[in-house]
């Protein structure tokens, strides 16, 4: 078993670190040797690593042993260095702490969110509008209407991006039509899970994560646009996977997620002895919650000293 768990850490250090690393490294080098006179020149890039290649340290073993363990330090390093980037790039992607911000981030999520809402609010009434007229009433412009809000948010935007709103919605709808707040549901659901459905929303959070560090990676060949001027086009095709990578993942973790809740919160009251009769209703989701939510702590007494007063 520790084999079998050894190779596996080693598969994944090698996917997601050394050689994505290596890949950057290499690009790094490349443009350092043509740089923006020469950005396409493959007998001067050739011509370097021949040079490289023949160095005395190279041919020795001992310069081989430190050649390899040097790149695979530094990809590894770069690697690491993407990742971390790649979380700063997720909370930007779902943005769910927005208002915490500092000043001038917070005033440029606050603008996107009120625009997005603005954008939806038309969309919105156009699609009720058509909803009304019934199912039969011109049902491509009602369609169309629908695509069109969902592009903005499925819900009332409460976020500066599509991917926030997106998750952020699961937890409007559950609160809406089942009273159940996902942040209080989540922790104790997902303990009583089957292995198949936390196999699936793992992978799905996996997925939105490798989506995200897409992004760090496009920041970090910007970098090199300073020596290379192709690495802007590779900037460019990164961010874009990236952005749509991002998206599609965050519409399956949320669809994962929100599946999960509305199969299985029935399973949970059962699990604290709450098992409803019929269906899973509003009352219901009140009755979970309250099992599900601490108390509040006592209030103090009022001879109980302030600290600094």
């Amino acid at each position: 078993m520790l084999a079998e768990l050894g190779k596996k850490l080693a598969e994944r250090w090698l996917s997601l670190l050394v050689l994505p690393g290596a890949l950057y490294l290499a690009v790094a080098a490349t443009a350092r040797t043509l740089g923006h006179s020469h950005p396409f020149d493959l007998h001067r890039l050739t011509g370097q690593i021949t040079e490289w290649a023949n160095a005395p340290a190279v041919g020795s073993t001992g310069g081989q042993v430190v050649l390899l363990a040097a790149a695979l330090g530094g990809a590894a390093a770069v690697g690491l260095v993407a990742q971390a980037l790649g979380s700063l790039a997720e909370q930007l992607h779902l943005a769910a702490d927005w208002r915490t911000w500092p000043v001038g981030a917070y005033s440029l999520a606050q603008w996107a969110t009120e625009r997005r809402q603005t954008s939806w609010g038309t969309d919105a009434e156009a699609w009720y509008r058509h909803r009304d007229r019934g199912p039969w009433a011109d049902p491509a412009a009602r369609q169309d209407a629908h695509a069109k809000m969902i592009r903005i948010s499925p819900e009332c935007p409460d976020r500066p991006t599509w991917s926030g709103d997106r998750i952020y919605a699961v937890a409007v709808r559950l609160e809406r039509d089942y009273h159940l707040d996902l942040a209080a549901l989540w922790p104790p659901l997902w303990l009583i899970l089957p292995d198949t459905v936390r196999t699936e929303i793992t992978a799905a959070r996996q997925a939105l994560a490798r989506a995200t560090t897409l992004t760090a990676w496009a920041l970090l060949y910007l970098a090199l646009a300073a020596w290379w001027w192709p690495a802007t086009a590779i900037t460019a095709v990164l961010a874009v996977t990236s952005w749509r990578r991002t998206r599609s993942a965050a519409d399956t973790y949320a669809t994962l997620l929100e599946a999960a809740a509305r199969l299985h919160a029935r399973d949970l009251a059962a699990q604290l002895g709450l098992d409803p009769a019929g269906p899973f209703t509003q009352e219901s989701g009140d009755t979970l919650g309250r099992h599900l939510t601490p108390s509040p702590p006592p209030r103090p007494p009022d001879d109980t000293p302030v600290i600094g007063a």
